[in-house]
């Protein structure tokens, strides 16, 4: 697909990911990025989706709106995680349809694997299991978005295309301790146990599971290039391959943020799925991405983003 002078929309395009999906589009050329905020468009009602799709006539949708969260966040919220991206997605992937809109691009999660996916995930493994009960919700939400994407292609030439990020990091990420990720949780706590002058920090589990983390920027690339060269029902995998423990990922935040003081684990909070790390050969293949951002130069650039903006956020 040629995003030159294309009419775009991008659910979510105000967010953390969003604006870097937004900024890589805008490189294309397009003749107009709409990017419906929720205080006016409330997609989980099909009548706004319709709507907004009849007023802006999009050639393309980019679908990123979602509820978050980590671990704290999901298992206090199942039901909202489930029900608010399942709705948004059902709705916007069938008001697409109608619309007759030329391609549709939509994020799924990995949330979405199965608990005891063999490492590295492979999408072929996506239906073999059921996942990590602290964050199933959300992922068999998300998961059922790819059914509807590709029930869709099969009936009625649909070309809607689902994307399997990896654990996102990056500027302008969610620093909120009681819905952000853990990278973005575990820089805000040591930043302010170094100002404080705390002799410790307490971490969540006991820092035995592994993850994947890949920068937003390099994610946003993926999504754009997905947009304009990926045009098949498999879904893909985006992620940057490498694989860190939570232990060793917390010591090198402490390290980063020049936190003192001691880290105390609290095993009592649970660690999540055991292992994350994917495949990302599909991506390659299909559209030519893979991720180019080394990641203790994207971890510094976050701390750095965060002690800037520090004093803004919540």
């Amino acid at each position: 697909m040629e995003l030159k002078g294309k009419r775009i929309i991008v659910t979510g395009g105000a967010g953390f990911l969003g604006s870097h999906v937004v900024e890589e589009l805008e490189k294309k050329g397009p003749s107009e990025i709409v990017i419906p905020r929720s205080k006016s468009w409330d997609l989980r009602n099909e009548e706004t989706c319709r709507k907004l799709l009849h007023q802006v006539k999009p050639d393309l949708v980019i679908h990123l709106a979602a509820v978050v969260g980590g671990i704290g966040a999901n298992r206090a919220n199942p039901g909202k995680f489930f029900y608010d991206n399942m709705s948004m997605g059902l709705h916007i992937i069938e008001e697409c349809r109608k619309a007759e809109v030329e391609k549709l691009v939509v994020t799924g999660t990995i949330c979405s694997y199965p608990c005891l996916t063999p490492v590295p995930f492979r999408e072929e493994e996506l239906w073999n299991g059921y996942p990590e009960p602290t964050n199933a919700p959300y992922g068999i939400a998300k998961k059922a978005l790819l059914v509807q994407c590709q029930s869709y292609r099969a009936q009625y030439g649909m070309n809607a295309v689902l994307l399997l990020p990896v654990n996102l990091y990056g500027p302008r990420d969610n620093f909120n301790l009681e819905t952000s990720h853990v990278i973005p949780g575990l820089i805000r706590k040591y930043v302010e146990a170094r100002d404080c002058g705390a002799d410790k920090m307490v971490a969540w589990g006991t820092g035995a599971a592994t993850r994947e983390f890949l920068h937003v920027r390099d994610c946003a690339k993926g999504i754009v290039a997905s947009a304009e060269k990926y045009d098949e029902a498999e879904p893909i995998n985006l992620g940057s391959g490498q694989e860190i423990s939570i232990r060793d990922l917390t010591m090198l935040i402490k390290k980063m943020t020049g936190f003192k003081g001691r880290i105390e684990w609290d095993a009592t909070k649970p660690d999540g799925q055991p292992r994350r790390c994917l495949d990302t050969s599909r991506a390659l293949k299909f559209f030519s991405w893979k991720a180019e951002i080394k990641f203790e130069d994207g971890l510094r650039e976050t701390i750095e983003w965060y002690e800037e903006h520090k004093n803004e956020i919540k």
